[in-house]
């Protein structure tokens, strides 16, 4: 089964040009409360068997793509794909925790709104920040998300564990994406992910932001479907 995984605040409308293209495949709509990477991963594994779904073909977009490589520690008999998209390998950096909880603070003092209405426009490519069609379900699907969903979140990735080990070790087809004007996750990030895991492909989308699913579904859809080939 083809298993689209969300990121930070967003929810299975993230995967809405995929799940059209691929009526086969799912998304996770949410990670079930959890607040650690690991909860994410075995809530992931656990709707995964809900569906009799044993063997996967994951696709992690931002936080997703971190959930995806704990499934892959987790039960790495059962993926038969990975695909890290918009993402990170990296540890905790100096400054990162400081940032993450200033936005966390900024919704607890001036309301959700206002944390999204922050950090909503830079995960978009400046095109994509003045399309209303495009920003504005986007909008609304964080907003929906809350203050509660965001905190269990920042927690998973400022407790990330280590992956360094477990890229080398990873023996199926992976697929490495990112947007050419992705600032949170920048192609230099992705090569050096490719670079890590044995049998990985790396694609570069031209004029796209961190929402890569929806800024460049045709991009997306047509690596996907070469990566499932």
């Amino acid at each position: 089964m083809l298993l689209f995984l969300p990121g930070l605040i967003c929810d299975a409308r993230t995967f809405t040009p995929q799940l059209e293209a691929f009526p086969r495949a799912r998304a996770i709509n949410d990670y079930d409360g959890a607040d650690s990477l690991p909860a994410m991963a075995a809530a992931v594994l656990e709707q995964a068997d809900r569906h009799g779904a044993e063997e996967l073909e994951l696709f992690g977009h931002s936080m997703g793509g971190r959930v995806a490589l704990e499934v892959v520690r987790q039960a790495p008999a059962r993926i038969r794909r990975l695909a890290l998209v918009s993402t990170g390998v990296h540890p905790v950096g100096e400054g990162e925790a400081a940032k993450r909880h200033a936005l966390r603070d900024l919704g607890r003092e001036q309301g959700f709104s206002a944390l999204v209405d922050r950090w909503l426009p830079p995960m978009l490519a400046p095109a994509s920040q003045i399309e209303p069609a495009l920003y504005d379900p986007m909008h609304a699907m964080c907003m929906e998300q809350g203050q509660q969903r965001f905190e269990q979140d920042i927690a998973a990735l400022l407790g990330r564990p280590d992956v360094a080990d477990l890229l080398p070790a990873i023996a199926c087809p992976v697929l490495v994406m990112t947007g050419e004007l992705d600032g949170w996750a920048p192609p230099e990030q992705h090569r050096a992910i490719a670079a890590a895991i044995p049998k990985a492909s790396l694609v570069i989308v031209p004029g796209a932001g961190h929402m890569l699913p929806l800024e460049a579904p045709q991009a997306v859809n047509s690596a996907i479907a070469e990566w499932l080939a």
